[in-house]
């Protein structure tokens, strides 16, 4: 496991990354905290480019396919964004929110710079969300697409996402891999993901404070994914979830400044545990999402993510 050097020391913290979490915070305490909007207000926002993150898409360039559902489930579609060129394999993408925010064409930016940097196409997973769909249609929808992916497309199967979707791709790999597919999957990126639904003591005990995420925050989106559900299932929470034999290369990333960041830690610790390579990035004073924005620490996750991405190819 590799983790820069003090990471966690104040002093580590760019004055760039410092003053930009200063001006979140008090931008962020002038609009109502998102767990008191209702999620479509905010998912209709977000789909008019307005709120809180730079828009990334739609964009051209990217294009909708129609895919099979999950058995029993409604049919879906994915969100292509092709490399230039013959692709070296194919990257599945999942987004963030929460599990209750977000949509693949709202990722188009992103997924065309990681196509155009790696030479893979990028496929993008659109999923069932919360509350509306709870648990485990998101699961299932992005086990349906990783799939879908496998049986139709040549080459390297990578996956990886942020945040929720850093949850989902590792739920995804799993269920993968107790079908005997483990072996396919070529590398993960786990960017600032949920990896224990019970929360880590680093969400817990957060508290009110909001950038980007606090504990009500987190603990609002669980309850909107899981209702009455046992948190403690291995099969909601991978850090309780028994891991294969074989464990591809997996990139985790996420800042000092995330309530999650006790998820990441655990989480490439295990993998590292049970013998999986792990590269564990973490960005001084990097809040929640920190790679949205216009920072240089944000421009060090994605190269370092491009790079692992291009490494997993050979």
């Amino acid at each position: 496991m590799t983790v820069s050097p003090s990471p966690f020391d104040p002093a580590a913290v760019a004055p760039e990354t410092a003053a930009f979490n200063d001006a979140l915070e008090k931008a962020l305490a002038l609009v109502p905290v998102v767990n008191t909007v209702p999620p479509e207000l905010t998912r209709k926002a977000r789909a008019e480019g307005r709120g809180l993150f730079p828009p990334a898409g739609p964009l051209e360039g990217s294009e909708w396919r129609e895919i099979p559902g999950a058995p029993g489930g409604p049919a879906r579609r994915v969100r292509l964004s092709p490399a230039p060129g013959a692709a070296r394999g194919t990257y599945l993408h999942i987004h963030g929110g929460g599990w209750t925010l977000g949509c693949p064409d709202q990722s188009d930016g992103y997924n065309q710079r990681i196509a155009r940097e790696t030479g893979l196409d990028v496929v993008s997973a659109e999923y069932r969300l919360s509350p509306e769909n709870r648990w485990p249609g998101c699961a299932e929808d992005c086990e349906a697409a990783a799939r879908w992916v496998l049986e139709t497309r040549p080459g390297p199967v990578l996956i990886g996402g942020e945040s929720a979707g850093g949850h989902l791709s590792m739920v995804t790999f799993l269920r993968l891999a107790a079908a005997g597919l483990a072996d396919r999957i070529a590398g993960l990126v786990l960017n600032y993901g949920v990896f224990d639904m019970r929360m880590t003591p680093s969400a817990r005990n957060w508290g009110q404070r909001y950038l980007i995420l606090s504990t009500p925050v987190i603990d609002w989106f669980a309850q909107n994914l899981l209702g009455a559900a046992d948190r403690a299932d291995p099969g909601v929470s991978p850090l309780l979830a028994p891991l294969p034999a074989r464990l591809p290369p997996a990139l985790f990333q996420c800042g000092t400044a995330d309530p999650l960041i006790d998820d990441t830690l655990f989480m490439g610790q295990r993998w590292q545990a049970a013998g999986g390579r792990a590269e564990v990035a973490i960005y001084p004073g990097g809040v929640h999402a920190f790679d949205c924005f216009d920072l240089g620490i944000a421009r060090q996750s994605r190269a370092r993510e491009a790079a692992f991405l291009r490494d997993c190819l050979g």
